[in-house]
C-alpha cells in the first residue's frame, strides 16, 4: 500500500492543485502543508477530515488503510428508501462466506441480465 504522503501528493496532483491551494482549504500555510506531504508532520484529525471531504475520499484512503477511495457521501447515498450503501456493505460483510458468495453471484447475474 502507498504511504499517506504519496497519497496526499497524488490526490493534489490529480486535481492539478498547488500545495498553497490545498493549504488554504485546510487553513494552514503552504510550508506547513508541505510537511504533511513529506511526512515531517503527521496529519492531525482536525486536518484529515477536511482533506477527506475536499477530495471526496475516505480518511482511511488518505491514511493508506484501504484502496477504496469512496468518501462518506457515497457511503451515505441511498440505495433505496431504507438502505444506504454503507449499510448494504456492512450487511454483506456480516454474512458467512457462502452468503457473501451468493450475494456476489446474484450481482453478477443481474449485471449479465442488464447487458441483454
Amino acid at each position: 500500500m502507498k504511504s499517506y504522503t504519496d497519497i496526499l501528493r497524488s490526490l493534489r496532483e490529480d486535481k492539478d492543485l498547488t500545495q498553497l491551494e490545498v493549504a488554504k482549504v485546510i487553513g494552514t500555510s503552504q510550508q506547513y502543508y508541505s510537511k504533511y506531504e513529506t511526512g515531517e508532520h503527521e496529519i492531525p484529525t482536525r486536518t484529515l477530515t477536511p482533506l477527506a471531504d475536499f477530495y471526496n475520499v475516505s480518511a482511511d484512503y488518505i491514511l493508506g488503510r484501504t484502496q477504496c477511495m469512496q468518501g462518506i457521501d457515497v457511503l451515505n447515498k441511498k440505495v433505496d428508501a431504507n438502505h444506504t450503501v454503507g449499510e448494504v456493505i456492512s450487511n454483506i460483510l456480516a454474512l458467512d462466506k457462502a452468503g457473501r458468495a451468493y450475494v456476489l453471484e446474484s450481482i453478477a447475474l443481474q449485471k449479465a441480465k442488464a447487458k441483454n
